[in-house]
């Protein structure tokens, strides 16, 4: 059944267990036609503080057992699957991405909560025997994981469901409550997870509080949260300027922080060339080429240069434009106009500092007001914007090299660390890559943009700190209590 866009669509805050407004609204916007999705509330500085004050007072209170715990992400996983058509078109009409995209993530987000779910039954300490120090009877000691207590988790407009469920499973697996934030832009998608989580924390009889979301000002909750006492964990997806001053300003406050990227994609000669330009064009325009670790970079043997351009090209072409709820859609709006100017500029300066356009090139007008053509650059240098900077749109500039050595030296000049790609025939090429590569994650024979939603994700540099993945992120998300069973002092 289609969205109905005639109707708009009012969410509300989940504070303390209630559904609750706030004293400003604001609209959300449907990127491609411009028109009004619904609204959200504006948060005041009073309503986060009852949220994270809520949340403390619920990871207080809380008794979960492992399996209840195990239980409420299950119910919230089922809920969210009988929703997710639902979801889709919210996530289409609010962030502008394609239809196709929009299910996989609203499919992907209930997946995460049900590997989250998984997870809160595998918590595990270890025997640490305390007689390998000389001296040292053979005491028994162990380990145990225990929650940090509140997790706030800000995400951004790219997948406003799927990242959060990244930070709100994992959390409430290692048994914490939790504060959420969706990017301004994409509120609506998120809410009807928090739908879901609401009324499973009902359903197992958890605490009001275990779970909140506010919406409105980013700076504004970013500020309370940082600054207030009884946040113990922020977990924050988005652009690394805010990436940088949450870390600055977070004091003793633990912090997960997946930023920005610039991430290559390297072709070399021993490729099926038009095989792995497919998946790189793919790869840099998939929701607009809004996202962290699209290919950004294409980097290529200079003896393959002119084939992999008019491959490129040729895969760019495949590419349909048009309204997102289009079934054939590959490529539609981006979501904002600072987005959508900001890749407009890249473009427009690296062209005229000599670039050359293999194919296509156009953006706005007949297209639509935020639509960028998926757009293949030639001849690109190093110092050219579209390469050394963090490109959030569909450009894909290639830069030939005359070796190996200078291709896996372009794909570290950069100050992010994201991702990377490599495609190669030859095991020498990719354990060197794999072992030079300075990047959280390289990908052999696919591109910079390959993301399981189990595997450990998070970058190095600029790119950011600490590792997403159910696993990784339940791990970062508790802390470990050493306990020791030591002689007694009766005869």
């Amino acid at each position: 059944m289609p969205l109905n866009k005639s109707k708009s669509i009012d969410g509300e805050m989940l504070i303390n267990g209630s559904w609750v407004g706030g004293d400003d609204r604001t609209d959300v916007v449907n990127p491609y036609e411009g028109s009004k999705v619904g609204t959200v509330p504006v948060v005041s500085r009073k309503q986060i503080t009852d949220a994270i004050e809520s949340a403390r007072d619920a990871a207080e209170r809380t008794s979960l057992s492992a399996y209840e715990r195990y239980e409420l992400l299950s119910i919230a996983a089922n809920r969210l699957e009988e929703r997710v058509d639902e979801v889709a078109e919210i996530i289409t009409s609010e962030q502008g991405k394609p239809i196709t995209e929009a299910r996989t993530e609203a499919d992907r987000s209930v997946q995460t909560l049900r590997l989250s779910a998984e997870e809160a039954k595998r918590q595990f300490g270890e025997y640490v025997p305390m007689d390998p120090q000389k001296g040292m009877s053979r005491d028994h000691c162990f380990t145990q994981p225990e929650p940090m207590g509140v997790v706030a988790g800000i995400t951004p407009f790219n997948f406003p469901v799927m990242l959060m469920a990244h930070k709100v499973g994992p959390a409430l697996a290692a048994g914490n409550a939790f504060v959420g934030k969706p990017a301004t832009s994409t509120p609506l998608s998120a809410l009807v997870l928090f739908e879901c989580l609401d009324a499973a924390v009902e359903e197992v009889d958890a605490p009001d509080g275990l779970v909140n979301v506010v919406t409105g000002s980013g700076s504004v909750v970013g500020e309370e949260i940082v600054n207030h006492g009884a946040i113990d964990s922020i977990s924050f997806t988005g652009s690394t300027e805010v990436g940088k001053y949450l870390a600055n300003n977070s004091g003793m406050t633990d912090v997960t922080l997946e930023l920005g990227g610039n991430d290559p994609t390297i072709m070399w000669s021993d490729t099926d060339i038009e095989r792995a330009a497919a998946e790189i064009v793919q790869g840099a325009c998939s929701n607009a080429g809004q996202v962290c670790n699209s290919v950004e970079r294409v980097i290529v043997d200079e003896k393959i240069e002119n084939e992999a351009l008019a491959a490129l090209s040729e895969a760019a072409s495949q590419l349909n434009i048009g309204d997102p709820f289009d079934e054939e859609t590959d490529v539609s709006a981006m979501v904002t106009d600072e987005e959508f100017s900001g890749t407009v500029k890249l473009y427009e300066e690296t062209v005229e500092q000599g670039a050359t356009v293999e194919y296509g090139g156009r953006y706005g007008g007949d297209l639509g007001d935020r639509v960028f053509e998926p757009t293949v650059l030639g001849g690109v240098t190093a110092e050219m914007p579209a390469a050394s900077e963090e490109t959030f749109g569909p450009l894909i500039p290639v830069i030939a090299v005359s070796n190996f050595d200078k291709a896996l030296a372009e794909a570290n000049n950069t100050e992010y660390g994201l991702e990377a790609g490599l495609f190669t025939q030859d095991i020498d090429r990719a354990k060197r890559a794999a072992d030079t590569i300075d990047a959280g994650g390289v990908n052999i024979n696919t591109v910079s943009g390959f993301r399981t939603d189990h595997m450990p994700y998070g970058g190095f540099k600029d790119s950011g700190k600490g590792k997403e993945g159910i696993k990784y992120a339940v791990e970062h998300f508790s802390r470990t209590k050493l306990v020791g069973f030591h002689d007694g002092m009766n005869s």
